[in-house]
């Protein structure tokens, strides 16, 4: 069936059942297993048996219980790779990252010349910002196996974090050739609502697994930037386009826009309205609206900020000091500074990844006491849904990195403002948030900023990168989980509709 046969899709969707069939096949198959299973004396392949069972339950959303089946076989078959390969995906898929981690180190202690352990293990080094140590995996697998795609593709993402990326595209492109599109699990009891989630290669993706629910959505992921024009796409209801950093993404995004021109589907998050979202692009056309201040922003060589006359230049561009310094493509803080004195500036522009930096005028947004104030405000499907208010000493105001956790009183403050945001921001504010909102034109993005004894507010940031982080559980963070999940849920309801509208738009037209 193709993705952009209507006829073929609205057949497809009609015939839906609430049984659905890929289940009820595992369902059986792990039948036949447990009978297997149960015959004494045993098969002469069980322990490959068993796997597949725990695997199946797994699959069939039985996490529990898989986990509980593969301890038992792992005391029978301590270094079985198969056994522990599963079980770290397994624990990998329930948030246990530490456990899997450990899992997956058993298994390259007895098969280090298996490049799936190494690979494994890496991903999850990687995720936790472990780049060095997830580099000697990357390339401990590729030298076990030149060609190891997935190898490739992670040596890829360890180097665009660390700047090298001419050395990213090399293993981007032999990681991806052949293999820029790939199906998630799928882990519903129906018939799936078929989504096409559009990635970069570099990074700069919007998270979406808090909200992109597996038992809902059978999700196939399209690399963009190096997806074969000539690729046939699977069938699909709903492009999510996930690219978010049109600092760091431009190729993947034109390629976005390519696809979504000849598709019938609709599309959350048009890149072509996200492409708009660079900061220079931001603080240009933002500046224009009644009641925001934006940083004065310019994209310069290093090797200009570098050379004695790099604050010169800078001063003639209209920017003082102190100012910031970034490389683009960068988030949470990383490669992001503060410049003090011009005397500082070669020395700051030299530690930063990267050819071109950005230049950014520092808007100071401390309070009367001396902490800095950084709102976060989403934008889903044109409302305004308050996130998070993050205080700190420091100018640079992260939340994993603020004074939350340890002031009462800021977290007082904060549940202030998610209970009362109109209130807490002023009419001011809260119409500057709503024009930002139509200007940027996504389904899916977030303001951050700061606000000024006037009542203006300071753009810090505004694209379609914002995360939206569950905190944790526990009575100190209570107050925060009903505006996050509210977040949430809008983003579920949300992509429902479209998928909803996909399917009407597919018999419309069949």
């Amino acid at each position: 069936m193709s993705a952009n046969d209507p006829a073929a899709i609205a057949t497809h969707i009609a015939g839906s059942e609430e049984c659905w069939a890929p289940r009820l096949a595992r369902q059986e198959r792990l039948r036949q297993l447990e009978a297997l299973l149960a015959r004494h004396p045993l098969p002469e392949d069980a322990i490959n048996l068993e796997i597949e069972r725990a695997a199946l339950l797994a699959a069939l959303t039985r996490r529990d219980d898989a986990k509980l089946a593969f301890i038992t076989i792992l005391r029978k078959a301590p270094t079985h790779f198969n056994a522990l390969n599963q079980f770290g995906a397994l624990l990998t898929d329930m948030g246990a990252i530490d456990a899997a981690c450990r899992v997956y180190a058993e298994a390259i202690l007895h098969h280090p010349e298996n490049p799936a352990g190494h690979v494994n293990l890496a991903n999850l080094l990687l995720r936790a910002n472990e780049h060095e140590k997830a580099r000697r995996h990357y390339e401990a697998a590729l030298r076990i196996d030149p060609d190891h795609a997935t190898a490739h593709q992670g040596m890829g993402a360890v180097l665009s974090d660390l700047g090298e990326r001419a050395a990213a595209r090399a293993h981007f492109q032999k990681g991806f050739r052949g293999h820029a599109i790939a199906a998630l699990p799928y882990r519903g009891d129906k018939a799936p609502l078929q989504l096409l989630q559009l990635l970069s290669s570099g990074g700069g993706n919007i998270p979406t697994a808090l909200f992109l629910d597996d038992t809902r959505y059978q999700t196939t992921v399209v690399i963009a930037d190096h997806l074969d024009p000539s690729a046939a796409l699977p069938p699909h209801r709903l492009i999510f386009n996930a690219i978010g950093d049109a600092d760091l993404c431009d190729e993947a995004l034109r390629a976005a826009c390519r696809l979504v021109a000849q598709n019938k589907a609709p599309v959350i998050n048009d890149p072509r309205a996200v492409m708009k979202t660079g900061r220079i692009d931001n603080a240009t056309r933002l500046r224009t609206i009644e009641g925001v201040r934006t940083a004065r922003t310019i994209a310069i060589p290093r090797s200009v900020l570098t050379s004695p006359d790099g604050a010169s230049l800078l001063s003639a561009r209209g920017l003082s000091f102190p100012l910031l310094l970034r490389s683009p493509g960068y988030h949470t803080g990383r490669n992001f500074i503060l410049v003090q004195h011009a005397s500082d500036l070669a020395g700051a522009a030299a530690g930063l990844p990267g050819e071109e930096l950005l230049a950014i005028e520092y808007l100071d947004a401390r309070a009367d006491d001396g902490r800095a104030r950084k709102f976060r405000v989403m934008l889903i499907g044109g409302r305004l849904y308050p996130l998070h208010l993050a205080i700190s000493k420091d100018w640079k105001v992260h939340y994993f990195t603020s004074d939350m956790a340890t002031e009462p009183e800021h977290r007082r403050e904060e549940a202030d403002f998610l209970e009362n945001m109109p209130a807490v921001l002023g009419e001011k504010a809260m119409t500057a948030l709503a024009a930002i909102r139509d200007v940027l034109g996504l389904d899916y993005a977030g303001v951050d900023f700061g606000l000024d004894a006037e009542g203006n507010l300071l753009l810090f940031e505004a694209n379609a990168t914002m995360v939206i982080a569950k905190p944790p559980d526990g009575a100190h963070w209570a107050y925060r989980h009903k505006a996050v999940n509210q977040a949430l849920d809008a983003v579920a309801a949300m992509i429902a509709a479209r998928a909803r509208d996909g399917g009407e738009q597919f018999r419309s037209q069949a």
